[in-house]
């Protein structure tokens, strides 16, 4: 496919708009159509350019990220909002999710991890940035039945589970190979049979079935 991925920036720190705006330059399929330092600014920017992918920060003046993206997925369900932010609580997070974001990224990881992100979240992923997601496996599940290895999955191993849950949160074969310490090869096998046993087509079918499951909800 030729056509570029459409992408607007709203960030209220010049600097960082600048550092934003030349990791989107540089990458062929990406084209920047616009800029906001405000909330209202964006909000209006994006309703009227109805970009593909919106790159917003969480804190901004007049109206912050999560106001925004509640708003888009009202008024412009077609735009895929992606939050970039300072914060790593887990609040934030999940606030973001149940506002529709599809991406969380972090400030700090953003030269290494935006674009990834953007091209996640175009083809209907859901990626929250790997330093966030890891902590997911760190903690202990918050509610009975809501871990990869729950019983309300009797169809798929705990690997299997453990390989969709990493895969729902946008990272590619190699990375939940490198976690799980297992080979490419062996991730696409466990991917391939889970979602065979769970009839899953899409990545969208995939985060969907995530979601149900209370996965992203324990981030």
């Amino acid at each position: 496919m030729n056509e570029k991925t459409r992408v607007i920036l709203a960030d209220d720190h010049p600097i960082v708009l600048s550092g934003l705006r030349n990791l989107i330059e540089a990458e062929a399929d990406l084209e920047l159509v616009g800029e906001a330092s405000s909330g209202l600014a964006a909000l209006k920017l994006i309703q009227e350019k109805l970009p593909d992918i919106a790159v917003v920060d969480i804190t901004m003046p007049e109206l912050n990220g999560i106001l925004i993206a509640r708003r888009l997925a009202d008024e412009c369900p077609t735009v895929r909002v992606l939050m970039l932010t300072l914060h790593e609580d887990r609040s934030y997070v999940k606030q973001a999710l149940g506002a529709g974001v599809r991406g969380y990224v972090l400030k700090r990881s953003a030269a290494e991890n935006l674009v990834q992100a953007i091209r996640a979240v175009l083809v209907g992923g859901l990626y929250v940035d790997p330093s966030i997601a890891t902590r997911m496996f760190e903690s202990k599940p918050s509610h009975p039945g809501r871990s990869p290895t729950s019983a309300n999955m009797p169809n798929l191993t705990a690997r299997e589970a453990e390989v969709l849950k990493f895969s729902a949160l946008g990272f590619t074969n190699k990375e939940i190979g490198g976690r799980l310490d297992v080979s490419t090869k062996t991730v696409e096998t466990h991917k391939a049979r889970a979602t065979e046993k769970l009839k899953l087509k899409t990545r969208a079918e995939l985060v969907r079935y995530a979601s149900a499951q209370g996965w992203l909800a324990d981030i």
